[in-house]
């Protein structure tokens, strides 16, 4: 089930010798349900909450009520008296090694910038202390009888007053960062870099046709069901057991072990089933605080965060302002790009150097026909909630400004929009020096742009029709790539054993966070072994014993693990081969292996067939052997190809009050072969309506003294299934080369084109553009009405 309403038109349809057309796949692509559908619709207890001891701790943290403040006293006696307090701990009782919270591959780009707890508070909302107690009511209880007396700082809470400001968010001396990011704590830059291609004064000489404008995105919050949660506690062997709702397993151990200043050795960490992550969970938000209580008093221990803690002291979107500055020929024919992105990584610097990248390396290459482009930015440390990892990671702030930008050039040529696109889009075969000199051997984005455009009617529609005295009708259209995990960087890993019976384990390091790759992943193992999928059984994630894998971010699952289960599932075939050689008494070149049994395809001299079935060889494994059916591979993949999609809005604008109602939104996706029709498009039916909330309804605001006002659901406008109109998802697929089964990611590109493509058809039904998200009936009524 999912937002589309007309299912006649659905599909996955093929267009040239590059996709998957013709191929028959027996598993892949199949639509089945989520391996794990039952447990979560009848309620069973699978989250972490669910799993954590009754009697454990209850955690909670003190939070700073300011921006900006040192702690100069604080006072816990009265409070540590309260009977069922275990214990209180301050900046005094915690190792005071700094760290990053973002979960990345070592060395992390993100600065080590953090304590547990740290006597300077960075922003409203900062942990000041760490409470545990028998109960919440207690923990409450004790939280208000402790007495801290600061002594309030000058913050900076403008992004644009940060760079080389008089306020330094970071003057400590133990700053670092790992990576060389152009970081300079000195000058509140968290990162900072410049890169380009072709001469840039030359192709802007050579243009007709000029336009610089700025856009504005806001600090979105993930707002996934389940908040951010974590249950510790220490087992048999004195290791510290920690069960979290995480997207990153064996990065949450490294950081752990960093903060706690305790070998990794002495961590484990599992998880559980999660309610949601979009990013949020690829940070460290919430898991050092119970960790710390279970080190020192012994007792496991828990904290829940609540939706308030969630909104205003968590992992949000970089707010960004992003510059854009293009050229064209009197034909449409784009010559030159200049995207510079200023980004706000708030108190901290959690991915901060790397969401900014993505700004220009995920919106730029959309274009194949400039001759120069540049892309700059910096990174600042402000006195607001840090940022971190969300869906679209920097994608989607980029994509928004360079989406509108191309769409306003088009209107400076009085161009359609789609024609413009369809003159400069990046095609199949093309190189792209914005995106690492890449080659997109697999693309599909002229059909998605070409199938997207007859979704929403829009020759019939563009740019607006009059439906009635007060009601205008346009049309918009955007697109947007995103990556296939992090190349050259993360890893991937698959364990696969066969056990009695002729069925198998399979167990993965990636974390399943509701996406359904437990299901894809077991799909593309069972298309290996010629089984069925019941006969695949799923297992993840446990850092003691999973395989490493860097997590799941980064679009990386569906690509680089499942390439990672292929290359597992093929090299069990072989010892499968190899061991049934010896139990016929034949050469391994002579057997074929066709899920159900090993077989020689030619009878013997005596007539006689030499096979076994998989169940017999299983179980005849499990006595006199000494060569285990287990095996486990890694993969990383030297480039990242990016999916595709084109989308387009219809929206209706009130003449009168400026309201904006999203009729319809149309998408089409190019994610190579998808793995499970179903999830795929319940991916992007979600991705599609997180991007609808940026774009309508989705406003992060700050009070003067630095706190946030959206604190909770009432006043951050989540939209419901009433706000969205109709959803329609079709994919166009291509088929790439170095995917498992052709396959490329999803996950992050469905996010992007809704803001774009919102404001391109706000823009054709009225006249106003709107380059400052969210796009509200105040901002197009002062718009229309002149009064900017």
């Amino acid at each position: 089930m999912g937002y589309t309403d007309d299912k006649t038109s659905e599909g996955i349809r093929g267009g040239s010798d590059s996709t998957h057309a013709g191929r028959n796949f027996r598993v892949v692509g199949a639509p089945f349900i989520k391996k794990d559908a039952r447990a979560l619709v009848t309620g069973k207890p699978v989250f972490t909450d669910d799993l954590a001891l009754k009697d454990c701790l209850v955690v909670k943290v003190l939070r700073s009520p300011y921006a900006h403040a040192m702690v100069r006293e604080i006072d816990c006696g009265v409070a540590a008296k309260i009977p069922g307090i275990e214990c209180i701990l301050t900046w005094k009782d915690v190792p005071q090694s700094r760290f990053t919270m973002a979960g990345q591959t070592y060395p992390e780009p993100s600065p080590y910038d953090r304590l547990i707890l740290d006597r300077r508070l960075r922003f409203a909302g900062d942990a000041v202390a760490i409470v545990a107690g028998k109960d919440e009511a207690t923990v409450d209880h004790a939280m208000r009888l402790i007495r801290v007396k600061y002594e309030v700082l000058e913050p900076v809470l403008d992004m644009h007053d940060a760079k080389d400001g008089n306020v330094l968010v970071h003057p400590e001396e133990d700053w670092k960062s790992l990576c060389d990011v152009g970081a300079d704590n000195r000058r509140n830059l968290c990162a900072s870099g410049i890169e380009g291609h072709g001469d840039l004064e030359q192709a802007f000489a050579g243009c007709t046709h000029v336009i610089e404008r700025v856009y504005h995105t806001k600090a979105n919050q993930q707002a996934m069901m389940e908040t951010f949660r974590a249950f510790t506690h220490m087992d048999v062997y004195g290791r510290l057991n920690v069960v979290a709702s995480t997207q990153i397993p064996f990065h949450t151990r490294r950081i752990l072990a960093h903060a706690l200043d305790i070998p990794k050795s002495r961590i484990r960490v599992i998880k559980p089933r999660i309610g949601g992550g979009f990013g949020a969970k690829q940070t460290v938000v919430a898991e050092v605080y119970p960790a710390i209580v279970t080190w020192k008093t012994g007792k496991p221990a828990k904290i829940i965060y609540s939706r308030y803690e969630s909104q205003i002291a968590s992992s949000p979107r970089h707010e960004m302002e992003v510059r854009v500055k293009l050229g064209c020929d009197d034909s449409g024919i784009l010559k030159a790009m200049d995207v510079y992105t200023l980004s706000n990584t708030g108190a901290y610097g959690e991915h901060g150097p790397t969401t900014v990248g993505l700004s220009g390396h995920k919106s730029i290459p959309l274009y194949h026909t400039p001759e120069a482009f540049r892309f700059s930015y910096d990174v600042v440390y402000t006195n607001r909630m840090s940022a971190g990892a969300y869906r679209g990671y920097g994608a989607t702030q980029g994509i928004f400004a360079v989406e509108s930008a191309v769409s306003e050039l088009a209107a400076e040529l009085g161009m359609d929009p789609v024609k413009f696109r369809e003159l400069n889009m990046v095609k199949e075969g093309d190189v792209m020096p914005a995106y690492y000199g890449e080659t997109a051997d697999s693309c599909a984005l002229d059909r998605c742009v070409a199938r997207v455009k007859d979704m929403i009617g829009w020759d019939g529609k563009y740019p607006r029709r009059q439906v009635s005295g007060s009601k205008v009708r346009g049309v918009g259209l955007a697109m947007a790539m995103q990556g296939s995990s992090i190349s050259g960087v993360d890893v991937a890993g698959a364990t696969i054993k066969i056990n009695d019976d002729g069925f198998y384990n399979l167990i993965i390091g990636a974390a399943d966070m509701g996406t359904g790759c437990d299901t894809t992943l077991a799909q593309v193992a069972a298309e290996c072994l010629g089984c069925e999928l019941d006969d695949i059984v799923v297992f993840g994630a446990d850092t003691d014993i999973s395989p490493y894998d860097s997590g799941s971010y980064a679009s990386s699952t569906a690509y680089l693990t499942g390439t990672a289960v292929v290359k597992t599932c093929e090299a069990l075939k072989e010892k499968i081969l190899h061991k049934a050689a010896k139990y016929l008494e034949t050469g391994v070149e002579e057997l074929e292996f066709d899920g159900k049994r090993v077989y020689k395809p030619a009878c013997g001299e005596d007539g006689t067939k030499k096979e076994i079935s998989i169940k017999d060889l299983a179980n005849r494994v499990q006595c006199a052997n000494e060569d285990a059916l287990q095996v486990t591979q890694s993969h990383s993949s030297p480039i990242s190809p990016p999916p595709f999609m084109a989308g387009a809005a219809e929206v209706e604008v009130d003449l009168e009050t400026g309201q904006v109602e999203l009729i319809k939104f149309a998408a089409a996706v190019d994610c190579g072969t998808p793995l499970n029709e179903n999830l795929a498009r319940v991916q992007t039916e979600g991705g599609l309506v997180q991007g609808i909330g940026m774009a309508l309804y989705e406003d992060v605001s700050y009070s003067k003294d630095g706190k946030v006002h959206e604190n909770s659901f009432m006043q951050y406008k989540v939209p419901s299934r009433l706000d969205v109109g109709r959803v329609q998802v079709e994919f166009e697929s291509s088929f790439e080369p170095t995917g498992p089964f052709g396959a490329k990611s999803i996950g992050e590109v469905v996010i992007n084109t809704p803001s774009p493509a919102i404001a391109n058809a706000v823009y054709n039904a009225v006249g106003v553009r709107i380059r400052e998200l969210p796009i509200t009936a105040e901002k197009v009524f002062k718009g229309m009405n002149g009064l900017d």
